[in-house]
């Protein structure tokens, strides 16, 4: 089986958003709901979307400091 860094999809109540992607990009989505979802193929991409989001928020380090950063100014006040 492939390895995906998205292994589960939260339970969460949702934000609706709308979003506009390139067509390679719904492609390239609609291929990961297709290996995500195994051989019963029924994952609906945009439940994807959200964790995606999330995974590459939590990878990228320049945002975590600014993150922190403004966390730790916003106590002084």
């Amino acid at each position: 089986m492939t390895e995906l860094k998205i292994t589960e999809i939260p339970d969460e109540k949702p934000v609706k958003m709308t979003v506009a992607l390139p067509a390679d990009l719904h492609r390239d989505l609609l291929a990961y709901a297709a290996l995500f979802s195994g051989s019963d193929g029924t994952m609906d991409p945009a439940r994807l979307v959200a964790p995606m989001l999330r995974q590459f928020m939590i990878s990228d380090k320049g945002f975590a400091r600014a993150r922190r950063k403004r966390k730790g100014t916003s106590s002084e006040k």
